[in-house]
């Protein structure tokens, strides 16, 4: 229990920061096929599935609700050593995908799979670095239904390993204004601010119903993909995951680089990479 709880923090954590992906860090953490298949046999199998979610969407929406305020302070004061730590939280999960293919014959369409979804990735942060227009997030019919669409493709990026969706917020002017609704209405929460209170949940509960409905919509056309072409998708997962370290550190702010700077951050990568590992287990 408390193990799906940390395991889902590191999701939720990984899907507000852009160029990190969640469905990387499910994968990196041995949770992945699970988690598509429990969201997909939610009805089939309610109780065994809700006992596995639980967990992990409480831990991602701790991450969500608490770490909100503390990663942008986290990547102004010490960008590197944070892009680090992510990186070595992917990269400690290699190792557990490798096993799905390793000692099975390498065919030309793995590779190409590999180097499809490796280019995609690396693709996405090196031409998509600046900010699309902010949204207007004031509360009226498209706006609404504006939201939902973004909650929709937002949770199918989010789910797919190697992609992030907080990027692909960023790209459509969606990340900082969903990033302030929250904050905002955490705030407004604790103040018992009503019109504050009322205002976020105009903007957050359409845009929640969209992630909702988006991650039951792609998961069940992933676990289709696992079942019939496995190889071929874990090939794809590794291009995926190859490419993450690539997309942080082309996407993120570094920040000034000296030997302390890269001393701990070297520690970070150790740190993230052992966390992952032992997650994995």
């Amino acid at each position: 229990m408390i193990k799906n709880i940390l395991k889902g923090i590191v999701i939720g954590l990984a899907n507000i920061i852009p160029g990190v992906s969640g469905g990387t860090m499910a994968v990196s953490m041995g949770i992945y096929d699970k988690l598509i298949h429990c969201v997909t046999h939610l009805f089939k199998e309610f109780k065994k599935s809700v006992l596995f979610l639980i967990p992990i969407f409480l831990g991602a929406g701790i991450a969500v609700v608490g770490l909100t305020f503390v990663i942008p302070t986290m990547f102004a004061r010490f960008p590197l050593q944070t892009n680090l730590l992510f990186i070595g939280l992917i990269v400690g999960g290699l190792p557990a995908v490798w096993k799905k293919v390793k000692g099975q014959s390498v065919r030309a369409g793995h590779i190409l799979a590999f180097l499809i979804f490796f280019a995609l990735v690396a693709g996405m942060a090196a031409f998509g670095e600046s900010e699309g227009k902010a949204a207007d997030l004031s509360f009226g019919v498209l706006n609404v239904i504006k939201l939902f669409g973004v909650g929709v493709i937002a949770s199918a990026t989010m789910i797919i390993p190697g992609v992030s969706g907080s990027m692909i917020l960023l790209l459509l002017g969606y990340y900082n204004p969903v990033i302030g609704a929250i904050k905002d209405f955490i705030t407004a929460l604790a103040a018992f601010d009503m019109p504050g209170i009322l205002t976020g949940v105009g903007i957050l509960m359409p845009f929640g119903f969209g992630v909702v409905f988006g991650i039951f919509a792609i998961a069940k056309i992933i676990e289709v993909i696992f079942v019939k072409f496995p190889l071929y998708a874990y090939w794809a997962i590794i291009g995926l995951i190859a490419a993450s370290p690539i997309a942080i550190l082309l996407a993120g702010e570094l920040g000034t680089i000296t030997v302390i700077a890269v001393l701990t951050g070297a520690a970070a990568l150790a740190v993230g990479v052992i966390i992952a590992m032992k997650l994995g287990e």
